[in-house]
């Protein structure tokens, strides 16, 4: 259980259950994102914004367009930023010199 604290003095401190209300969604429909492997915790790309609801988004997987049944929180879903080797590296996908 996630909990936020409000401290309003160093001797006095409150204590308080996060609220799933306390995350806004932010990512429309058929934005790229990454997702939060349950098992591992890291990131995933390839998929998209299928459908925001009030407590989650559904995800879509990009490379065959399957929807999953499953409500994602939405800290468990994030922007996609992709970064582009950079084309001065030898060997990087778009260094076309060599």
């Amino acid at each position: 259980m996630e909990v936020a604290v409000y401290q309003h003095d160093a001797r006095d401190s409150q204590v308080l259950p996060a609220t799933s209300s306390d995350v806004v969604p932010t990512l429309a429909v058929d934005t790229k994102v990454c997702v939060r492997n349950r098992f591992l915790g890291d990131w995933t790309t390839g998929f998209k914004v299928a459908e925001v609801l009030r407590d989650g988004y559904r995800i879509r997987r990009q490379s065959d367009g399957h929807d999953f049944p499953d409500v994602f929180a939405f800290e468990d879903v994030r922007l996609e930023r992709r970064q582009h080797p950079l084309r001065e590296i030898g060997g990087s996908n778009l260094d076309r010199r060599h």
